[in-house]
């Protein structure tokens, strides 16, 4: 009779062990969007020239474009996916354009990219090559390992739930078997908290006595495997810092053709089984069901390929803590993102051929930032006969799939300051945002639209808004986010007229849309 943890390997490693091409074409599990796919085919001209002398190969006319995301060495400036620009003042920053637009690169795009891979450094060397083998950014910010072992029996008794834990592992729990670094190490381990570096777990990390054979374990994943910590699942903003960090985490990590795949493993270090609204975003990433640690609680797993990517709340990280050179837009990587997440979920670009703009009201359900004459303002669009208006409610009625459509068959996109203005990532890149009031909290979306590359307006004279009281912050004080908000309808008006302006007059808008009927 077979045992049960023998008879539980065997299951799992049959679930865990799928090949690519149990998920049908070859062709099929590249999935790219069109506009990356030159990009793609000029990292690897190995698989370029499979597709040239394939027949039957659908990517022929992305093939010799010279392509380069940016972090690529000898890429070119007229050849990268990132173009920046930088039209405004630096403010003191830097001395010159040049330095300005190259601050912005490295803060914010795939400069940020190739900093990582530049600071890559071997932690754990391979004894034999093809065995265990770690190597990370700096800060442990990044990692990737090679045929690790995690022993995860620890967690069989333990009863507290784990969320931003820097106790899961303890010394030896995470082992390969190679020559550690131990100086390196712990030189590395300087930013120990939760959502900042992998430091907290690979502190522990130390050299096993043998090869790490599946023997030694009770489930081996063959299959590449991303851990990660991960920000609050229910704010869309804070959720999508662990997105947007994924995503860039497989840049760094693009050192094979099946980078950008969806045959990968995502565990989510932390016990608390996973909810979110924006839990479709994961279909970007895999095809696999989401882990967590208890997953495989009480086991010791094998790991052939684990890579620990970028964190949310790294210092001067990307996204949340990104520190933004003032005068600059247009981040290709935050581009490149949103595209890429756009196309994964299945969202087109519809044509705007009823000569008229789409104006998108995101209304809120909350107890504080409300638009308490928000029928007025939509009214007083209405009359204007450019305007298609209308006003949405994102929550869990509505399927984030079709939140995102919405959004992006958007031309001007309107909400007062929260978490859903996060949404201007995937507006169309001629679109504004309309930021009816920051709140004061003047840099937050307007920095988000500002690497995204899409019109930003804010409200402008402080006099013709008028809150409904000072704000009752929880802890105690006045706080012009804990209140609602009346706002003066003409004003309104005039500043939508300027984000339509920006709209009518941008190239990508005039390619897509037809001419405006002369009647209205």
């Amino acid at each position: 009779m077979i045992s049960c943890k023998i008879f539980l390997v065997v299951i799992l490693s049959s679930i865990y062990s799928i090949s690519k091409s149990s998920n049908g074409n070859y062709y099929d599990s590249i999935n790219l969007a069109k506009k990356h796919l030159p990009y793609y085919f000029s990292n690897f001209p190995q698989e370029a020239e499979k597709c040239k002398k394939d027949p039957n190969c659908p990517f022929k006319k992305y093939l010799g474009k010279n392509k380069c995301w940016g972090y690529e060495p000898n890429c070119k400036a007229e050849n990268s996916f990132s173009r920046p620009t930088c039209p405004g003042d630096h403010q003191g920053w830097v001395r010159s354009k040049f330095e300005q637009i190259n601050t912005f690169y490295k803060q914010g795009d795939f400069g940020y990219v190739k900093e990582q891979l530049e600071e890559l450094q071997t932690i754990c060397k391979p004894i034999v090559q093809g065995e265990s083998s770690l190597e990370c950014s700096q800060h442990l910010r990044f990692c990737r390992g090679r045929n690790i072992l995690v022993n995860f029996t620890s967690l069989a008794t333990r009863k507290d739930r784990i969320r931003y834990n820097m106790d899961v592992l303890s010394m030896g729990d995470i082992t390969g078997y190679c020559k550690l670094d131990r100086g390196k190490l712990k030189n590395q381990c300087d930013h120990i908290s939760p959502l900042q570096s992998w430091g907290p777990e690979l502190r522990f990390f130390d050299e096993s006595p043998f090869p790490i054979r599946r023997n030694q374990c009770d489930i081996f994943i063959n299959t590449p495997t991303f851990i990660m910590k991960i920000d609050a699942t229910v704010n869309l903003y804070h959720h999508f810092c662990d997105f947007f960090n994924l995503y860039a985490s497989q840049h760094v990590n693009n050192s094979h053709p099946e980078a950008f795949s969806s045959d990968k493993h995502v565990l989510i270090w932390e016990s608390y089984p996973y909810r979110s609204n924006f839990g479709e975003t994961w279909k970007a990433f895999t095809h696999h069901p989401i882990w967590d640690l208890n997953t495989f609680r009480g086991k010791t797993v094998c790991f052939k390929n684990i890579v620990f990517p970028l964190l949310p709340r790294m210092i001067f990280g990307l996204f949340y803590n990104t520190p933004i050179i003032w005068g600059c837009e247009g981040s290709g990587l935050f581009k490149a993102f949103s595209q890429h997440i756009l196309h994964r979920l299945g969202i087109t670009t519809k044509a705007r051929d009823s000569g008229k703009l789409i104006v998108t009201v995101l209304s809120r359900e909350s107890s504080y930032r409300n638009i308490l004459n928000e029928d007025q303002l939509i009214e007083r669009l209405k009359e204007d006969k450019r305007f298609i208006v209308q006003r949405v409610v994102y929550n869990k009625a509505l399927t984030f799939e079709k939140q995102l459509q919405l959004t992006h068959d958007s031309d001007i996109f309107i909400g007062i300051h929260g978490a859903g203005l996060t949404h201007l990532l995937f507006l169309p890149d001629w679109a504004a945002i309309f930021e009816l009031y920051n709140c004061e909290d003047e840099n937050c979306y307007q920095d988000l639209a500002r690497l995204r590359g899409v019109k930003y307006i804010t409200w402008e004279k402080k006099e013709l808004v008028f809150p409904e009281d000072e704000g009752h912050h929880p802890d105690g004080g006045a706080h012009a986010k804990f209140t609602n908000y009346r706002f003066d309808s003409e004003e309104f008006y005039r500043l939508v007229c300027v984000a339509a302006d920006h709209v009518l007059t941008h190239p990508s808008y005039k390619k897509l849309a037809k001419p405006i009927r002369e009647e209205l």
